[in-house]
């Protein structure tokens, strides 16, 4: 029987291992699974020291209860909305998260969106593969310069959004009840979320997913919306009602939508925002580079690894459980 740690790695998107065991190797056993259901974790979990994560979840008291010895749960990316933080909290278990990844790739992927819906590009694109060279039935568009955009969240992927966008001329405001006015160095105006979605021509998601913003934007606030507006997601898809989404689009009450994430995901085939002009989906790739995967992928074993030679990790989401954590920080 090996006498170091045990490190189970739920579920990954990457084809080697080669990381892990680079950062983990002198300390951990890691013992890779490839389940989303937290129930085909058990038996390998029941003795862990130490849980990495992705996607697999949700994560709950009676999972953590299972693994009586586990330290920390480390998570790839940046949303936590799989784990029960305060369930974490009360076990003792240190929970972290990547929050800093991939930035710029989301960042540049919500322009990408927005630009693609402003310009109609995926539509003329369609329109030309099905043997038609026309513009009028891309009709109408607007110019970027001088119009609005409004960021809900104004964390670091919203800010450099609003960079971006201010370098197309473009009007900033952001919805954020954690930002104070003139907090950050960056383009923007604080407004409260009602006056954001009434002014905004294209309203940017980046909020995380939480309680409190889950099916945030609803019915009333997409009615709050212009009708010529678009609305883009590069976030968490249960932020949005997606029922409440086709409602709005079917009565034509917004323009159209952009979404990287859905709700639910992956998006079913017979879902109504499937098959839409007016509607771009992506595969939730917006985290996507070269050079974020290399970081996401450093970064969970990292803090494993801090926590296992006995130091506190860098990005703990649930901060309360210093002091009481059953590695003994």
């Amino acid at each position: 029987m090996s006498d170091k740690a045990k490190v189970v790695l739920t579920d990954y998107v990457w084809e080697k291992l080669d990381v892990e065991n680079e950062i983990l190797g002198e300390l951990a056993d890691v013992v890779p699974l490839q389940v989303t259901d937290p129930a085909a974790f058990f038996p390998q979990a029941e003795d862990c020291d130490a849980l990495l994560n992705t996607y697999a979840g949700p994560i709950t008291a009676d999972v953590m209860a299972k693994m009586a010895n586990c330290k920390i749960i480390a998570r790839y990316g940046i949303g936590v909305d799989t784990i029960d933080l305060d369930a974490a909290t009360e076990a003792g278990i240190i929970v972290t998260n990547n929050p800093t990844y991939c930035i710029e790739e989301v960042a540049e992927h919500t322009m990408a969106m927005l630009l693609t819906a402003a310009r109609k590009i995926a539509f003329y694109d369609r329109l030309v593969r099905d043997g038609r060279w026309e513009v009028p039935p891309g009709k109408p568009m607007f110019r970027l310069a001088g119009s609005t955009v409004g960021l809900v969240g104004f964390g670091n992927i919203a800010r450099h959004v609003a960079k971006a966008a201010a370098g197309f001329d473009m009007r900033v405001l952001y919805a954020d009840p954690f930002v104070e006015p003139g907090q950050f160095d960056s383009p923007g105006e604080k407004v409260e979320l009602p006056e954001l979605l009434a002014e905004s021509d294209y309203v940017c998601i980046h909020a995380p997913l939480l309680p409190a913003t889950r099916g945030m934007i609803g019915a009333e606030q997409l009615a709050q919306m212009k009708s010529t507006a678009v609305l883009i997601n590069c976030s968490r898809g249960p932020i949005i009602d997606t029922n409440a989404l086709i409602a709005a689009l079917d009565a034509k009450a917004i323009a159209g939508c952009a979404l990287d994430t859905t709700d639910p995901e992956p998006l079913p085939d017979d879902n109504a925002l499937r098959g839409r002009d007016n509607v771009i989906i992506n595969p939730h790739a917006a985290w996507y580079s070269e050079q974020a995967m290399a970081g996401l992928q450093r970064g969970a074993p990292s803090e494993v690894r801090r926590v296992l030679e006995g130091e506190w990790p860098i990005n703990v989401v649930n901060k309360a459980v210093k002091g009481k954590s059953r590695a003994g920080l």
